[in-house]
């Protein structure tokens, strides 16, 4: 089976989708190939059983991001900010009693996406649901004359004029193959880029009830002696619906999930009172699967290669480009990033 579009974008992640949804502004059509059974990449919201929006991956955002501000805002979406007041809590050994500070609200603060950020991934994809394809990872792709053909684990082949890999350059380094060979140079700088997330255990908590609130404590927690490392509240907008989020130290992962609750529990137990045994939902997410990394690559250094010049040129004559998070030159990684990558790229089309 063959079929053919303008755009082949290689990743249904926020800059897949943002670079889709931008050139459908400027009608070039655009088609998405997504490896995964879901949309939204390292953007990743659960419903809690009252229906409490859970993010396990991406949430939070400030007004550095521009980019991301002004995307939001275009597809008439609602953000509010994060809950920060109130006593906070620094847990520097599991044996003495933890620090306690307080923090007024930012003049600043960091933003999350009404609904829950999935509601991004939604609103974009809302517009292109006949150009998304899941389950569709690309194993090839190959010049063919003055387009290039990708080719897809099931066989199937698609035809474009352009293509646009937007997953992360060190899994599209190992898991996708290109005829003729990219350049050496490249070769050698795509399995070297770290991949932003990429071995992050993210945790999740819902409760009935906002029992820290109504203790005077913020929500906010940073640990060095308990698996949560960090902890945030997370109360929707309309603060009617509450719990928690953050994250686990690495060594949690070779933990099985009752187990990593049970931990969680019990450390929140000890900080916040018996309330925290009340929670209503738990989920957690260790980023490590097969469409966030391949292997385990060794880095020296945070974002390493993110932004590398190779990664802002083009490819087989002009056909292929790489449009990641990690590919952006500002905020490469975060949600910004992609949309800086997405905007760049929709601008060169």
């Amino acid at each position: 089976m063959e079929q053919e579009t303008t755009v082949a974008i290689v990743g249904g992640g926020l800059s897949g989708l943002a670079l889709a949804w931008l050139l459908r502004q400027k009608n070039i059509r655009a088609t998405v190939l997504e490896a995964s059974d879901r949309l939204g990449g390292r953007i990743q919201t659960v419903q809690g059983t009252r229906g409490t929006p859970l993010e396990l991956g991406a949430t939070w955002f400030s007004d550095q991001h521009p980019n991301l501000l002004a995307l939001i805002n275009r597809l008439e979406l609602k953000t509010f900010p994060q809950y920060s007041e109130g006593i906070s809590l620094f847990q520097t050994k599991s044996f003495e009693p933890p620090q306690k500070f307080f923090i007024p609200a930012s003049e600043r603060p960091s933003y999350r996406v009404a609904g829950g950020t999935q509601s991004l991934i939604n609103a974009l994809a809302g517009e292109l649901r006949e150009q998304i394809y899941l389950n569709t990872p690309v194993t090839a792709v190959k010049e063919a004359g003055d387009q290039l053909l990708l080719e897809t684990i099931d066989g199937c082949r698609w035809i474009a004029g352009r293509v646009t890999v937007c997953i992360p350059p060190q899994l599209a380094a190992t898991k996708m193959t290109f005829f003729p060979a990219l350049p050496e140079a490249l070769q050698t700088v795509l399995p070297m880029v770290q991949t932003w997330m990429a071995g992050a255990i993210k945790f999740t908590l819902e409760y009935a009830e906002p029992f820290w609130r109504n203790n005077g404590f913020s929500g906010m927690l940073y640990s060095h002696a308990g698996i949560i490392m960090e902890m945030y509240d997370h109360t929707n907008r309309e603060e009617n619906k509450f719990g928690f989020t953050g994250f686990l130290n690495g060594g949690a992962a070779a933990y099985p999930p009752d187990l990593r609750k049970t931990l969680v529990l019990q450390q929140l137990e000890e900080l916040l009172g018996t309330g925290a045994q009340t929670a209503l939902s738990y989920f957690d997410k260790v980023w490590n699967d097969v469409f966030i990394q391949e292997g385990i690559p060794v880095f020296q250094q945070p974002h390493q290669n993110n932004g590398h010049p190779l990664l802002q040129q083009s490819f087989m004559n002009e056909k292929l480009f790489f449009g990641a998070t990690e590919t952006a030159t500002a905020f490469a990684g975060y949600m910004e990033g992609a949309v800086i990558a997405a905007t760049k790229l929709a601008a060169r089309f």
